[in-house]
């Protein structure tokens, strides 16, 4: 398949597999075999929660009030009324009313609770309030995951950033607040028939919200293939350009072979894995020297060079110049423009 296809994982959304199902349809198929759990969380005052790991995939919407997003790793990320927070394959996240540490964040009684482990009762927030009160809160979120007690997260999922915010634009958030209007009734007061609408309404929860997510995320520099493993591992080439990736390590991270990945990654990709590395580093590095000021040798370890002399008789082979000729020529065609 040709390196110029152009949409990425969102590419692979819309492909179908040999059944002809589209791949997110067959994701989120995957995960219905778990338990749908879903639950309201309410805050007031000075709050924080901490949801751990877990296998399945789930969101939170935060339905009212306003708070900030705790990831395990980076900076937090401010939240507003409407947003929603997807966890593709059950990574630990946290929420506060202010910026902090995942770590200093008491267990979310609520979720965890619901899971597959009991937690230690100090370890949990005493001051969240019931959900079931009429007392309004600061703070509302409406939870719902799919927990998998056997098997792994679809490898599609797996294949997506461990954290997804959707701000839904009008259209969308009024289509989501219909569906989360309908599963927070449904885990109020859970009436009859709640176990078939329960899991009906999380599939719907997480389509449009992955949905929106991909529309959103369109990645025009990533080819396009139907084949979940080469999927994880462009998206391990593009993250993280700058480790000193072998074949082997490569097929290492989807559990193949390194002749069964080689062999794969090529009739997919249209080019082997050394190949289609070496030509996305070179052109990440070209559109670093076009947009920064950074210096060759950090330029050269971002991209995966142990130093600037290898970068640059790598770029020299590509494009017919040295790094510093271009960012030269570069720079001058800015000012002319």
């Amino acid at each position: 398949m040709n390196q110029k296809s152009p949409t990425g994982i969102a590419a692979i959304a819309r492909a179908r597999t040999g059944s002809g199902t589209d791949i997110l349809s067959e994701a989120i198929g995957s995960v219905r075999i778990g338990r749908a759990q879903a639950c309201r969380v309410r805050q007031s005052g000075s709050w924080g929660m901490r949801f751990p790991a877990f296998a399945g995939s789930g969101f939170h919407i935060l339905l009212r009030g306003s708070g900030w997003l705790i990831p395990a790793t980076g900076r937090p990320r401010a939240l507003k009324a409407g947003d929603v927070v997807l966890t593709p394959f059950g990574a630990e996240l946290g929420f506060s009313h202010a910026p902090g540490l995942l770590k200093d964040l008491p267990l979310a009684a609520e979720v965890v609770s619901e899971g597959p482990h009991s937690p230690d009762p100090h370890s949990l927030d005493p001051h969240s309030p019931d959900p079931s009160s009429p007392d309004p809160a600061d703070v509302e979120f409406l939870c719902g995951a799919y927990w998998l007690d056997h098997g792994q997260v679809h490898p599609y999922l797996r294949a997506l950033p461990e954290l997804l915010v959707v701000s839904p634009g009008h259209d969308r958030a009024l289509q989501l607040r219909l569906l989360a209007d309908l599963l927070a009734v449904d885990v109020s007061d859970a009436p009859p028939g709640s176990g078939a609408t329960r899991p009906a309404l999380l599939d719907l929860l997480l389509t449009h919200a992955l949905r929106q997510w991909l529309e959103q995320n369109r990645d025009a520099d990533r080819p396009e293939t139907d084949d979940p493993a080469i999927a994880v591992a462009l998206r391990e080439i593009h993250t993280s350009l700058h480790k000193p990736w072998t074949v082997e390590q490569l097929g290492k991270t989807v559990g193949m072979s390194r002749t069964a990945f080689t062999k794969r990654f090529t009739t997919m990709v249209g080019k082997p894995p050394m190949t289609y590395l070496t030509g996305r580093r070179l052109s990440h590095g070209a559109r670093l020297l076009r947009e920064t000021k950074a210096p060759l040798a950090t330029i050269a370890r971002q991209v995966g060079y142990s130093t600037e002399f290898a970068f640059g008789a790598a770029f020299r082979r590509e494009y017919g110049i040295s790094p510093g000729r271009f960012r030269d020529l570069e720079s001058r065609r800015a000012c002319d423009a």
